[in-house]
């Protein structure tokens, strides 16, 4: 963010900010989104999410995850329409990760970060789109966030980029930018909360088996197997992703909000397996604050004050805190720890004296750039469809959790358990010669335990089997299931239609597939 940066050269020109209430709501949205806002909090995004990234990429190989997901498996579920998605033969998969941590490096650092940002985004979209039995919905994130980076225009400041091309730098950014990663970020919060409005998470479960299994956790772990425990720990959940989105934009709960939030992602590191979410959560949810923060931020640092000891002994206590509920002293949870302490203690330093917001539109006013009206369309026709999506199940008919339809992207984040056990039985129509599989002497274990619960897995696998039983001389061959689904403590009941042949059902995404039977228990057990 040097001094030597020049005003952004998007349009060729620039009008003044519009007058409050001029034009109609729609022009006033429009103008809105074309604001010049502050370009260091898509400055600090940018870092903090490619560092990230790159530690996520070091993971992989550490862990050895890069063989045991998509080197030793013989068969992978790819997505559909992405069939023809391959994991790479030979060392290719080592190689690929290699190119998404370089990827993601030069993101960080600004190097070439159009093109390196779209390649990133390719090379992770390929990963996830590799394997059904893999989604996540923070892998999902990672997809759309590294898309918006390729769109956003954060290496106009503090980057490789800006450094080699003074053309290139500006202090300012469009402010359809900010508020299209904001409301990015916002989406996981927001249906996630709306994805707790079901019977099971308002009676507590899954949460109860949850906790009674992590009463190790520090001091209060005694108290997981009280009942009490799981319904204030799911009713606070509940509450802080409906309620993040709108504390995070009122600035005189910004900052209480985030610190509930950091509160909230230490103690899921410590409860659950979710990998790098808690971090990239607590990082790139900076985003509400105001567009300025890490120029301002820095400009404090560098003088000795009350304001910046604050800022280093929140640093300090942040980090603790991060290696505390981590387990060890992990470089980059550690700095996003000490990140989050930083800006919480900075923050909170002047709250009594400092009462502006300092998060409203930069000098240059309104840029009249070409396309205008054609970004303000892509922007609102993207949050439509990030909108729409994670609402998609509320019309198919049935429990989601227990049919899966219309439940992946649609921000279900730990609000289940479930798990199951089926068998494949395969007769040949001609003869009527019957044979049984057990997928988990084909499959890896943990592709079995996912798919033995997943609904949409189990036909694709069964008409698989149909096709090799057929090159075997079985012509027509046909495929059943026999399974059995626990969900969230409930008895096991039968999950698919065992006299249904699945090689030749149908699959329907926008409805109910009939071969999937309803759950029989509506409401949880107590």
């Amino acid at each position: 963010m040097s001094s030597k940066e020049v005003p952004d050269p998007s349009g060729p020109a620039t009008d003044p900010p519009p007058a409050a209430g001029g034009g109609g709501w729609l022009e006033r949205f429009h103008r809105a989104l074309h604001q010049r806002v502050d370009i260091s909090s898509l400055v600090f995004f940018r870092i903090a999410f490619g560092a990230i990234m790159v530690w996520e990429v070091t993971r992989y190989y550490g862990y050895g995850w890069v063989e045991r997901y998509f080197i030793e498996p013989s068969y992978n579920f790819p997505y559909p329409l992405f069939d023809w998605v391959k994991p790479w033969p030979g060392d290719g998969m080592y190689y690929h990760f290699i190119f998404l941590g370089a990827m993601a490096f030069c993101v960080m650092i600004g190097l070439m970060y159009r093109l390196s940002a779209a390649l990133l985004c390719l090379a992770f979209t390929y990963v996830f789109l590799l394997e059904e039995a893999r989604y996540l919905n923070h892998f999902y994130l990672v997809c759309l966030l590294t898309f918006l980076l390729a769109i956003v225009p954060a290496n106009r400041s503090l980057s490789v980029d800006a450094r080699f091309e003074p053309a290139l730098r500006s202090r300012t950014a469009p402010a359809w930018a900010l508020w299209l990663l904001r409301f990015q970020v916002g989406v996981p919060y927001f249906f996630g909360g709306i994805a707790k409005l079901n019977s099971d998470w308002l009676h507590g479960s899954p949460m109860r088996y949850w906790l009674a299994s992590r009463d190790d956790f520090p001091i209060i772990g005694q108290t997981f197997h009280h009942p009490f425990t799981a319904y204030f720990f799911s009713y606070s959940g509940l509450l802080i992703d409906l309620l993040a989105v709108p504390l995070l934009l009122w600035r005189r709960t910004r900052v209480v909000m985030f610190v509930v939030l950091v509160a909230f992602h230490f103690t899921n590191t410590r409860l659950f397996n979710i990998g790098i979410f808690p971090w990239t959560m607590m990082a790139v949810t900076t985003i509400f604050f105001p567009p300025d923060w890490p120029r301002r931020l820095v400009g404090d640092l560098r003088q000795l004050s009350g304001r910046s000891i604050a800022a280093f002994l929140g640093a300090a206590l942040g980090a603790v805190m991060a290696a505390a509920f981590r387990g060890d002293w992990t470089f980059v949870p550690s700095s996003v720890g000490a990140l989050a302490g930083m800006v919480i203690a900075w923050s909170l330093f002047p709250a009594m004296h400092d009462e502006r917001d300092p998060g409203g539109p930069a000098p240059e006013g309104v840029t009249r750039a070409r396309g205008s009206r054609l970004i303000t369309l892509c922007v609102v026709l993207w949050m439509g469809s990030q909108t729409l999506i994670p609402l998609r199940h509320y019309l198919i008919p049935g429990v989601v959790h227990w049919t899966e339809e219309g439940h992946r992207f649609s921000w279900h984040m730990k609000l289940r358990g479930k798990d199951g056990q089926l068998m494949y039985i395969i007769r040949n129509p001609a003869g009527g010669a019957v044979r049984t599989v057990d997928p988990s002497a084909r499959l890896e274990d943990w592709q079995v335990r996912k798919m033995a619960t997943r609904p949409y897995m189990i036909r694709q696998y069964a008409q698989d089997l149909a096709r090799e039983a057929e090159a075997d001389g079985w012509p027509g061959a046909e495929v059943f299931v026999r399974s059995r689904v626990r969900l969230n403590g409930r008895p096991s009941q039968v999950m698919i239609d065992p006299e249904v042949d699945l090689a030749r059902a149908d699959m329907r995404y926008m409805a109910h597939n009939d071969w999937i039977t309803q759950l029989a228990n509506p409401l949880p057990e107590d």
